[in-house]
């Protein structure tokens, strides 16, 4: 696995995982269809492989895959991820950060033709932990100057190369994806919402230089963006800038490869937002995940923050004019 990886918790120093219904997920637009995983298709007794890093997010993968007939072969990370995913899964090997060949031969051998990345592997710890094998070498060799977004796209296309396709995280999860407008706490002010498109255009301004996927906006001030730290550590930083009451903006980035690298929200978010003293969460609808939907919007509820869905813009829909 590559050093600067896979995200998916989104609310840690991680290279990163609530809509209406449920059911299979829909491809991507203008994408194809991943075969065997159709709507509304039988997949029972289709094995999948779970490139796992830290979070909950690849428990809630296994378990959905799972009840759903499907065998789950996970290659799980020492040191990110949960111990808890042994009890979810059907097999499981333990491998460092860059052991990128052992990974493969482990698909390979059981059969896997298709794998999801879910969960995210600590970018600092992990330059602690790496230990690549040949191949991971290799591959380290050659993406070593990449942005995070390139690095998955190449490991997806180091995976496809041995005929073990990478498909969305989101599969059989769609329900996880934020939707749009207000999901929970107050009605954000006039002066949030303008805030929210801010932060909107300074993600998109910085989605071509694969930065961070957060920014901290407070009445029309940048407080803080999101780098190597995580989401929780940036909103720290901001909260040490700030007087209170700061939006938290998160989106994907622009031309991201939606199959992984999905920006995640959770409950540790809606904590770490109460103690900075920081009033809304906009994510943009579709295209995050909120992960322990109904835990989140209860302590969102209880602190009074705001969470919305909105466009890529920033728009919120029933609230902005647009």
């Amino acid at each position: 696995m590559t050093p600067p990886t896979i995200r998916g918790s989104g609310n840690g120093p991680t290279d990163s995982l609530v809509g209406q219904g449920g059911g299979d997920a829909a491809p991507e637009p203008g994408a194809p269809a991943v075969s065997g995983f159709e709507q509304g298709a039988d997949v029972r007794g289709r094995t999948i492989g779970l490139l796992a890093g830290d979070g909950n997010f690849p428990l809630m993968f296994a378990r959905e895959a799972r009840a759903r007939g499907c065998r789950i072969v996970a290659v799980a990370h020492r040191g990110e991820t949960s111990p808890e995913l042994e009890k979810e899964v059907d097999s499981i090997v333990w491998v460092r950060v860059g052991q990128l060949g052992r990974i493969i031969r482990t698909f390979r051998r059981a059969g896997v033709d298709c794998a999801v990345m879910a969960g995210g592997i600590n970018k600092v710890r992990s330059l602690a932990s790496l230990r690549p094998d040949f191949r991971g070498l290799m591959f380290l060799r050659r993406v070593v100057r990449l942005g995070d977004d390139a690095i998955l796209r190449a490991l997806a296309e180091e995976l496809e190369g041995e005929n073990i396709r990478v498909v969305s995280s989101t599969l059989f999860l769609e329900r996880l994806l934020a939707r749009s407008g207000r999901m929970a706490g107050p009605l954000p002010s006039r002066q949030a919402l303008e805030d929210i498109r801010l932060g909107c255009r300074v993600l998109a301004a910085l989605g071509a230089l694969d930065v961070g996927q957060t920014v901290v906006v407070e009445r029309g001030v940048v407080l803080a963006i999101e780098a190597i730290e995580g989401t929780d550590e940036t909103l720290r930083r901001a909260s040490r800038l700030g007087r209170g009451g700061a939006v938290l903006v998160k989106a994907a980035k622009q031309g991201q490869d939606l199959r992984f690298d999905l920006p995640a929200v959770g409950p540790a978010t809606i904590e770490t937002m109460a103690t900075a003293r920081a009033g809304v969460l906009a994510i943009e609808a579709g295209r995050t995940l909120v992960l322990d939907a109904d835990r989140s919007f209860e302590l969102a509820d209880r602190y009074g923050i705001s969470i919305v869905g909105c466009t890529a813009s920033g728009a919120v829909a029933g609230l902005s004019d647009d």
